[in-house]
């Protein structure tokens, strides 16, 4: 080794230290402080596990929150902003390390919380034993911790096993789902408003790993190439702008579920909300200065002695980390409303029943999604992001894709924050409206905007060997798997099956019963229904070359399966999850089976129609192609002077020679 690769082998060894110290230093005098303020150590009246236990397990959360952020920022930086090489191979050491540390640190966590959770101290014993599996099979928090440590092991294996920058994509995915076991625990898991705490709770997670592992990795990768450094920070700036908003409106969530009144401000767990919003701000100022000041400073060419302002935020960070620790052991304030029995609907829910469902209720009524509330407003804005960087360099780009696009997302917000989301767990037929919606109106809407044909031309391709959003879509779209699925007949396929294997699986209980589920239900029947139009009317390039009798095939097919469908729910005497629908006690509306036949009229008429316009679009581009065909050859006759035309009269006239002289 070298004297110059010691030194630098040297310097980044002293910042790992460095920042270990400092992270896990204020870290935990911050949590030891939230504690004493929020009473979160304080001795339980009931079955208190022990100072080691009471104390001990917000620490080891601590060090689990902190590992975890590291190791998908990281993860999440080096897929988005380093280049192939040694910038890779630092990154993936950074999370190769904080990965192992997340799955110690998680062992300890969950140790700690059985050991609350139950009362009993370690022993080496079958009843002990059988009660940690119990507890990690059976009871729905020690579930999400065990998911959590699932996560943590296969990162860990995969940083050992990397192999490019599509790898490292791959794992950055992980370890964002890996957030959503977390989200499910804490305050999130026993609030009112289930669907909000734990969609704002996932999101504020995402937000905080993108700003804290993101900037500590910067900090530990950085170098004495100043150009070199201008693009990653500007690269970490943007990702550290999205996540001071995402932390921002998911804290702000967060905080409006749990604070009832404005003088839950002045209780301990208000007085924890307003020391972080404090630090928040103080970060915001940091974040502001990288962009208006210190990248400036740079590309006038003037040294930046990066630590001075990375270990001061990073010191805030783990104040702020250690303070969020202590808040999910501090009790929220008590709701003042008088006790009422539970209706039929909280027991199987956990909400209240939502009005008589009116036509003004229809429109007036919203139930907010926060996950998919910014996936809708942050398709508005990005697209129009792309379309205004276009026309800035003389591009053109339809006003009408532009029009389809935002349309698409309205009505996306539409359906998972409005009438539909609020009814959809007490009445099948707004279940189906919903589902129809998302599977078939959306995407109509959405296709036509090719926003992948619009990413290919506003966002400029990467010259350093590193991945960023266009990259990575283009890569998405041409894998296998999306070349597979994207096929018009297996397209077609999924989208008609998944009707049966929804309705008539456990799938429907499980996206009824379980938020997870629901989630994944608005998130495959968007997806399913885009590739279906994306195959028979999509703008933007396929692989797939599919003539247009096919697609006209496969749309009538597509029709004849919903009418099948919709009539069969409508004629089904026996009621679909009959403990659920049918126990809701409403005592307006259609009764539960009438609701259910309403369900099925509804994915027959919604169904049909939006695929007869399909038709249509199909028709009229087919004929728009034979117009266009035959315009070129018109062409190609006028360049050669009617050539073809010629040709094939002299042919004639020589047939006619050969049989006259015969």
């Amino acid at each position: 080794m070298s004297i110059t690769e010691q030194v630098q082998t040297q310097a980044i060894n002293t910042r790992v230290v460095t920042g270990v110290y400092l992270l896990g230093g204020f870290g935990l005098v911050a949590v030891i402080a939230g504690l004493v303020i929020g009473g979160g150590a304080a001795p339980a009246q009931f079955g208190d596990p022990g100072a080691i236990v009471r104390w001990g397990t917000p620490i080891a959360k601590l060090v689990m929150n902190i590992s975890i952020a590291v190791t998908v920022g990281s993860l999440i930086l080096g897929a988005f902003a380093v280049s192939k090489g040694e910038e890779q191979r630092r990154m993936l050491n950074v999370a190769a390390v904080s990965s192992a540390l997340w799955m110690m640190s998680g062992i300890l966590y969950f140790l700690m919380t059985y050991l609350s959770a139950s009362g009993l101290e370690i022993a080496f014993t079958e009843e002990f034993s059988a009660g940690l599996w119990l507890f990690a099979t059976q009871i729905e928090l020690g579930s999400a911790l065990a998911a959590n440590l699932v996560f943590a092991v296969v990162l860990s294996l995969l940083t050992l096993l990397f192999i490019g920058t599509r790898s490292l994509g791959i794992m950055a995915a992980i370890g964002v789902l890996s957030l959503f076991p977390l989200a499910e625990t804490g305050h999130a898991s026993s609030d009112a408003n289930h669907a909000l705490a734990v969609n704002s709770m996932f999101l504020h997670l995402i937000g905080i790993s993108i700003w804290v592992g993101g900037l500590f990795s910067l900090y530990l990768i950085w170098t004495s190439n100043s150009k070199r450094n201008i693009e990653l920070l500007l690269r970490y700036s943007s990702l550290a702008l999205a996540a001071f908003a995402l932390v921002g409106i998911s804290g702000i969530a967060n905080s409006a579920i749990r604070l009832y009144q404005p003088s839950d401000i002045f209780t301990p767990y208000g007085q924890l909300i307003l020391i972080k919003f404090a630090l928040l701000v103080v970060l915001g100022a940091f974040g502001a200065r990288y962009r208006l000041r210190d990248i400036k400073l740079m590309r006038e060419g003037k040294s930046l002695k990066f630590w001075r302002i990375a270990l001061p935020e990073l010191a805030i960070m783990a104040i702020v980390m250690g303070f969020s620790t202590a808040l999910a052991r501090t009790a929220t304030p008590i709701d003042e409303v008088p006790f009422t029995p539970p209706t039929p609907a909280q027991i199987l829910t956990g909400d209240r029943l939502p009005p008589e469902l009116t036509p003004t209720v229809w429109f007036t009524l919203w139930d907010i999604d926060i996950l998919w509330l910014l996936v809708a407003l942050g398709g508005i804005f990005f697209y129009l992001a792309g379309v205004n960087r276009l026309r800035k360099r003389g591009d053109h780009w339809s006003k009408g894709r532009t029009a389809s696009w935002i349309s698409g997302m309205v009505a996306l917000l539409y359906v998972t924050n409005g009438a539909p989301n609020a009814y959809h767990e007490f009445l099948f037929s707004v279940h189906m409206v919903g589902h129809m919606m998302l599977s078939m109106l959306v995407p109509v809407l959405l296709v036509p905007g090719a926003p992948v044909t619009l990413i290919s031309r506003a966002v400029k391709a990467r010259k350093d060997e590193s991945w960023g959003p266009r990259e990575w879509v283009l890569w998405a779209v041409h894998t296998p798997f999306a070349k597979f699925v994207s096929h018009p007949i297996v397209a077609a396929i999924n989208f008609a099956v998944s009707l049966v294997l929804f309705y008539y699986t456990p799938l429907f209980r499980w996206a009824n019963e379980e938020h997870l589920g629901h989630q994944w239900m608005i998130a495959h029947f968007l997806i399913a229904g885009y590739l279906f139009v994306q195959a028979v009317v999509g703008v933007d390039p396929t692989p797939h070359t599919v003539p247009y009798p096919l697609k006209l095939v496969l749309l009538i097919g597509t029709m004849a399966f919903h009418a099948f469908f919709g009539v069969a729910l409508m004629s089904d005497n026996s009621l679909l999850l009959a403990d659920w629908y049918g126990a809701m006690g409403r005592e307006w509306g259609a009764d539960p089976l009438r609701d259910q036949s309403d369900g099925g009229a509804i994915a027959w008429a919604i169904g049909e129609f939006p695929t007869l316009i399909l038709t249509i679009l199909v028709v009229y581009q087919w004929s728009k192609s034979d117009d266009r065909e035959r315009k070129r050859k018109d062409r190609v006759s006028d360049r050669s002077g009617n050539k073809d035309l010629e040709d094939y009269n002299e042919m004639f006239k020589k047939l006619n020679e050969y049989d006259g002289s015969r």
